[in-house]
């Protein structure tokens, strides 16, 4: 799943360096996997909840993760049914920046966490860095999830430096263009997938131009793409060196990556190809945008996808498409994590593993589009020609699926969620929306780096 400024993050966004050997398992064509006997259509039921203490597990998410019961794949009730003594209660929040500050601060005081909280790839290397490695129950231990289901270079993600697992994926984020067919016919540009794919392959700065195009004969009050911001994310999420230098150290400075992002929306700020949007704005702003059809493009790893038939509603159904990326990318991707402060870390570890099990990411994928980060549910038939209704005839597995096998992985530092959130939230937005030079943006997120991160 994807966050704000970063997913799902997120995501960015927000796949690392051993991704290639993990697509090299996923193509052995590994039959669907089971987790932990509890994650097939039953809903893991075993028989042993009845008499069991009446308890309330409370689950803290941000962006769209597609459990619940009113738009996702309604896990939650299935679960419940399969367990009459537990009671799920998801306390959501749109802004992964703001979710991870929280997090964090509830973390250091021991206070105010649900039993299970998301966290995204930006923030993983520091939620298993050693100010918070400590924080976590050890899922490898505890609550059954079978670790040997999900792509490799996941669950080392999200392992301690003494070996703990302390997050079980969710999803993972490989991205493509998401385009409004209308939008498109009216500014005079091909409708078909493979066409339109075909306007940016092999470049982002093709992408630009594309926009230039549009903007020639766009329709009234519309604009190429969603935001300078979400570009960046996009871009530096198909680069291979990213935020961190490859001992995993924080040089965004010097990185080839940040480089091309930054002058990739900058290049888009500065032609007037967006329309100057905040992703996942408190005001609901983007959110109203694409109920509108404002823009024509938004940059689209998987997990946008549900975002997109959330906000733009059944009224504009059938009027997106999804078309190849121009370099393939992982933005976001997320995990369950359980605080060992809480009072029911097992029955917590216990629906973590659940929800995260081959069967439910199947499930998930079916309702909200989430690429899986289990390795047979990657490559099963089940996500290999899925479609999602919401997007019509549009082959959105393969679509995705190829786009996995894609991904060069970048190394992450503890800091690249903080980092990525002061390039994009006070250096290309400024630019974006307040004219504010971009040399002057620069310093201002250098300025803050140095101001705000000790490393």
């Amino acid at each position: 799943m994807r966050t704000s400024s970063s997913r799902h993050g997120r995501g960015p966004g927000r796949g690392r360096r051993a991704v290639i050997a993990a697509v090299a398992v996923v193509a052995t064509g590994t039959a669907l996997l089971t987790g932990c006997g509890s994650d097939g259509d039953s809903g893991a039921a075993d028989g042993g909840a009845a008499g069991k203490e009446k308890i309330t597990l409370r689950i803290g998410t941000f962006g769209s993760f597609g459990y619940d019961d009113a738009t996702g794949a309604k896990l939650y009730a299935e679960y419940e049914k399969a367990h009459p003594n537990i009671k799920i209660e998801e306390s959501n929040v749109a802004d992964g920046q703001k979710y991870w500050d929280t997090l964090k601060l509830r973390l250091s005081r021991d206070s105010g966490l649900a039993d299970i909280q998301a966290l995204e790839v930006g923030y993983i290397a520091e939620a298993t860095g050693p100010a918070l490695a400590g924080k976590w129950a050890d899922l490898g231990a505890t609550g059954g999830a079978d670790l040997g289901a999900f792509l490799d270079w996941k669950v080392k993600q999200a392992t301690t430096g003494d070996g703990k697992v302390i997050g079980l994926g969710t999803d993972i984020g490989p991205m493509a263009i998401c385009y409004n067919k209308d939008l498109f016919a009216a500014a005079k540009l091909p409708t078909d997938r493979t066409e339109v794919a075909g306007l940016w392959a092999g470049d982002w700065a093709k992408f630009i131009q594309a926009g230039e195009t549009y903007k020639k004969n766009a329709p009234e009050g519309t604009a190429f793409h969603d935001s300078a911001s979400g570009l960046f994310n996009a871009v530096i999420s198909s680069e291979p060196v990213q935020y961190a230098n490859t001992k995993g150290e924080l040089d965004y400075e010097n990185s080839p990556g940040v480089k091309k992002a930054w002058d990739t929306a900058v290049a888009a700020s500065k032609g007037e190809l967006t329309a100057k949007l905040r992703q996942f704005d408190e005001k609901g702003s983007w959110n109203a945008a694409f109920k509108n059809a404002k823009f024509a493009t938004v940059a689209c790893p998987s997990w946008m996808t549900g975002i997109i038939k959330d906000k733009a509603g059944p009224e504009n159904q059938g009027k997106w498409d999804i078309a190849a990326p121009p370099v393939a990318g992982n933005w976001g991707g997320s995990f369950l994590a359980v605080p060992k402060s809480g009072k029911h870390t097992k029955e917590a570890a216990e629906l973590a593993a659940w929800l995260t099990a081959p069967a439910q990411h199947a499930k998930v994928f079916g309702v909200n589009g989430n690429i899986p980060s289990t390795k047979g549910t990657l490559t099963s038939a089940t996500v290999q020609d899925a479609k999602l209704p919401y997007f019509g005839d549009t082959p959105v597995g393969k679509i995705y699926s190829e786009a996995a096998a894609g991904i060069t992985p970048a190394p992450i530092s503890r800091w690249d969620g903080q980092v990525k959130t002061f390039l994009t939230d006070n250096g290309i937005l400024d630019i974006e929306q307040r004219g504010t030079d971009p040399a002057k943006a620069w310093e201002n997120v250098k300025k803050l780096v140095d101001d705000k991160i000790d490393q």
